[in-house]
């Protein structure tokens, strides 16, 4: 993640070593520092993990030491009323991995076991007049024909016809190569201002307008590539105002705070 991070915002090793105490690490980088998977033989690198975890504490014993323990009696049930017709592996998948369990559930309700459809179909998708078969459950097996598709619309959607058992079927699909005019965000630029360090989803607004912060209070997430990180202030203020909302598509130094 480290590594991840690092190419996709063109940092160098000198960058985290000079520029480390300005950057928001991701949550999963700070947890690997903090000691959350054990201690390296030799100890973590002292300057870095110190750049990376910034005021919070290291832990010097096993992590397991810090964690609540887990009430099953209680929490499976409370987790199968959340999460209808799931297992007991789901249960233990949701605590070790909540939100990309969560993800991962919402998907199966919505498209079904995507892991039935052939591999080369589901990368691809079907060319027209191409036919494939679906075992969807032991003898149980659906036949699948491209028919056509539409020119995207205003918005980005797609007519798609196709066959199933013989049968016509129509369904709207969103053309994600689809270019539209979409809105630019203000940029970060001044030093009161901060931005999303990288392209990704803002998916928590930790501040209000008008609190106030100290230097590396957490103001907002971004969440990319399956990684949260949690960006920090860069410096004691006020928060004058907060130009995006949650669950808003950024892109890199999109602003998102403004301190006073």
């Amino acid at each position: 993640d480290m590594a991840m991070f690092m190419t996709s915002n063109g940092y160098t090793k000198d960058d985290i070593l000079e520029k480390g105490d300005q950057i928001s690490f991701p949550e999963s980088v700070i947890s690997f520092f903090r000691g959350d998977l054990g201690q390296p033989p030799f100890g973590f690198p002292e300057k870095l993990q110190n750049i990376v975890l910034k005021d919070r504490k290291p832990y010097t014993d096993r992590p397991n030491a810090h964690m609540e323990p887990v009430d099953f009696d209680t929490e499976f049930p409370a987790f199968q009323e959340k999460f209808p017709h799931t297992t007991f592996p789901d249960f233990l998948s949701y605590k070790l991995y909540p939100r990309v369990f969560e993800d991962y559930y919402n998907h199966v309700q919505e498209y079904s076991d995507v892991s039935k459809i052939p591999t080369h179909a589901f990368f691809f998708g079907l060319k027209e007049n191409e036919e494939i078969t679906i075992e969807i459950d032991d003898g149980k097996t659906i036949l699948v024909e491209m028919v056509n598709m539409s020119e995207p619309d205003e918005k980005g959607y797609r007519q798609v016809f196709f066959r199933l058992n013989g049968q016509t079927r129509e369904i709207d699909i969103k053309d994600q190569n689809f270019k539209s005019d979409k809105v630019e965000h203000k940029k970060a630029e001044q030093d009161n201002e901060v931005g999303a360090p990288l392209q990704g989803k803002l998916t928590k607004i930790l501040v209000s307008e008008g609190d106030q912060v100290e230097q590396n209070a957490p103001l907002f997430v971004i969440e990319a590539m399956k990684m949260e990180s949690t960006i920090t202030s860069p410096q004691a203020g006020e928060v004058s105002k907060i130009h995006l909302t949650e669950g808003t598509m950024v892109q890199q130094d999109d602003l998102v705070v403004e301190l006073g």
